[in-house]
């Protein structure tokens, strides 16, 4: 087990502050004595034995499981192979037994599922969200919330009926790092945002790519029907079952998997639901294996008050799987300078100096340095930003006993995929995208985008 400082990882998380958004959630024995059916034990259902499921869910799980009394009670996958492989890694990992389940049916058909975590392909979280809920259970569900309009309606709807807690992955929202950021922009320090960058570059020609195990899937050992769930059908085809983040309408790619986490993050940085409109343009100029998906994409996206064409700012969001130089980078910028998140350190470049300033009659606008992971260390209560993963499942296991809204809530879900569906809508039809509030529709040049 990893240590830090000495200790074990589970051991240091347990030491650690949660800091929701705008509130703080202690945890302690106590205060979990109080709350009613606490000793009761919360079972889980695994939704998808997923790479990311394996790597990352189950293990942020099992950080916590024994503090919160949870357990994992069956999994539920379509095909045969990842429902043994996870029965055999939780069994060789965690000294864990659990049930296996053909289909997710059978899973809620077992009456003794309190809550999923599902991990399944990008195009299936909505519904199997919708799904979940509809049969009593709290849900942890990955992100891209949603790739279409009609499946993020209908399972906000679904969410938004029932009294459950859902947690969705944008697990950036219980990094305290984060959350310090948000609250120095929230804090009105930094002034009005004008403009955000952010870039994700890699040189990976076998991103999202599985061709040895697309050569072992075998058709009758899953269920493609199932699979497909509202999407057209389609003849049986391996790589788009497992190599489904190359191909629409199974996933939007880079903004699904990439672009989702940074536009969460913005729009609760800055209070707007979506972009007022997104104009987007790319291309498969390098990977021709194919994908349908883009290898390489650039989005800009118009943000402020719908009724007011003055205020806001403009994001660049640009992706390329081609070549790395660049790396990753998400830098706000206001007229005093900027807060750029790779180091999370604000600086006066940029800002408006006082030769400038005398043009228009104004004074100077620097900001000062600061380094919020400074202020971040200097604040013994809060604890280190430790994996975010971790904390985020964390503050799901704390949302169910409470019976409060988490971190990165339904709304969140909903809201960073209009961004996505806006842009992926751009992409495929080369057309300025607004959102319409009242039909919740995405417009592409003023018609409903239809994928």
């Amino acid at each position: 087990m990893k240590k830090i400082n000495g200790i074990s990882r589970k051991d240091f998380l347990k030491k650690s502050a949660v800091i929701s958004t705008g509130i703080t959630v202690g945890w302690n024995a106590k205060s979990y004595s109080n709350i009613l059916g606490a000793n009761d034990r919360v079972r889980v259902g695994i939704v998808g034995f997923s790479v990311r499921t394996k790597r990352a869910l189950i293990p942020s799980f099992m950080d916590h499981a024994d503090e919160f009394n949870f357990e994992f009670t069956a999994v539920s996958d379509i095909w045969n192979r990842r429902r043994d492989e996870c029965e055999i890694f939780l069994k060789d990992q965690y000294g864990k037994d659990i049930e296996k389940a053909r289909n997710n049916e059978e899973l809620y058909d077992r009456g003794d599922i309190d809550a999923v975590i599902i991990g399944t392909a990008d195009f299936q979280h909505a519904l199997h969200c919708k799904e979940a809920v509809e049969a009593g259970c709290d849900v942890f569900v990955e992100k891209p919330f949603a790739e279409t309009q009609e499946d993020n309606r209908e399972a906000l709807s679904a969410v938004e009926k029932s009294d459950k807690i859902v947690q969705v992955g944008t697990q950036m929202r219980s990094g305290k790092n984060h959350q310090m950021a948000a609250e120095y922009l929230h804090s009105g320090k930094f002034g009005d945002i004008v403009s955000v960058e952010i870039n994700r570059h890699v040189n990976q020609p076998g991103r999202w790519r599985l061709p040895q195990l697309v050569k072992e899937l075998r058709e009758e050992d899953t269920d493609w029907n199932r699979y497909l769930m509202n999407r057209p059908y389609e003849p049986w085809n391996p790589r788009k079952y497992l190599e489904f983040r190359l191909f629409w309408p199974y996933s939007s790619g880079i903004p699904g998997q990439w672009m989702a986490h940074h536009i969460d993050t913005l729009q609760w940085f800055t209070g707007y639901a979506h972009p007022r409109s997104v104009a987007a343009n790319g291309g498969i100029y390098k990977w021709k294996d194919g994908r349908n998906n883009f290898d390489t994409m650039t989005a800009v996206f118009d943000y402020g008050p719908s009724d007011d064409k003055t205020k806001g700012f403009q994001a660049i969001y640009s992706s390329r799987l081609t070549n790395s130089a660049g790396g990753v980078n998400e830098i706000y910028y206001s007229n005093g300078g900027k807060l750029d998140l790779r180091t999370f350190k604000v600086s006066p470049e940029g800002g408006l100096t006082g030769q400038q300033a005398s043009v228009m009659g104004k004074s100077a606008n620097l900001l000062p340095e600061l380094s919020l992971l400074d202020e971040m260390q200097s604040d013994q209560s809060a604890g280190e930003n430790l994996d975010m993963n971790s904390l985020h499942m964390r503050n799901w296991m704390e949302c169910i006993r409470a019976r409060t809204q988490p971190n990165a809530d339904v709304r969140a879900g909903y809201n960073h995929s209009v961004a996505n569906i806006m842009t992926m809508a751009a992409l495929r039809t080369g057309k300025l995208v607004t959102y319409e509030e009242k039909s919740q529709e995405v417009l592409a040049g003023g018609e409903v985008f239809q994928y």
